[in-house]
């Protein structure tokens, strides 16, 4: 009897997620079931990743899993978005799925804040990545054979000619001290094409590099604005 535990993974389509997936491959106490990626509804695209929908496709495509696409309407607040992955959580349960798989590696209060919306739903979270140093976890997934490139990046933190470039050595030898090596703060984000757990390498051409402005609330309650650049990555 197979006794392996049944798991959704969150897939942004980024390094972190592929990592974690290829861990979790190699687990004899886990299956995963399925990926399951949250769009703009608007925007078809991932979050602040800005990778469109169909690249996405072509990765579950190639990994071989199916991929369940969660669509939620722009809002101020997480609302809209918890709101549409409560709606998955459900369809989860009637699947007998009741694990879901992150990416995530040392942000505490969001591993909480994951933590309590999965068990307000009987889910629990699994964390193949946590506690991992990131500069040992990037040079792993660098040798693993991953190929993957920078498609946003904080425009204070990051310059605009990394865009579309490789997640490699180059690139982390250049990050400032103040960089997580893993973007874990949100400094980068990644599109990963190829690697050990894709059966052939995503295809994609490179557009233009755009930057653009978001408000954000700061610590003392005021509000600024953030920037980050974006390459349009095309099918």
């Amino acid at each position: 009897m197979d006794e392996r535990v049944k798991v959704s993974l969150s897939w942004s389509g980024g390094k972190d997620s592929a990592f974690a997936l290829w861990l979790l491959m190699q687990d004899p106490g886990f299956e995963v079931a399925l990926l399951h990626t949250t769009f703009g509804e608007e925007t078809k695209r991932v979050g602040m990743h800005g990778i469109p929908e169909k690249l996405i496709e072509m990765q579950a495509l190639s990994i071989g899993l199916p991929l369940d696409n969660i669509y939620y309407p722009a809002s101020g607040d997480n609302q809209a978005y918890e709101s549409a992955i409560n709606r998955y959580l459900d369809f989860l349960s009637l699947e007998g799925i009741s694990h879901i798989a992150f990416g995530d590696i040392f942000l505490e209060d969001l591993k909480k804040y994951r933590e309590d919306q999965l068990a307000s739903k009987d889910f629990k979270a699994v964390f193949p990545l946590w506690g991992k140093d990131t500069k040992t976890l990037s040079k792993e997934f660098i040798r693993s054979g991953f190929k993957t490139l920078i498609c946003a990046a904080d425009a204070d933190k990051i310059e605009d000619q990394w865009m579309g470039k490789t997640y490699d050595e180059a690139f982390l030898n250049q990050l400032k001290d103040e960089v997580d090596p893993c973007g874990e703060f949100g400094e980068f984000h990644t599109f990963c094409h190829d690697g050990p757990i894709f059966r052939n390498p995503i295809s994609y051409r490179l557009g233009e590099t755009v930057m653009k402005s978001y408000d954000i609330k700061k610590e003392d309650g005021s509000t600024g604005q953030k920037r980050f650049f974006f390459i349009e990555v095309i099918e």
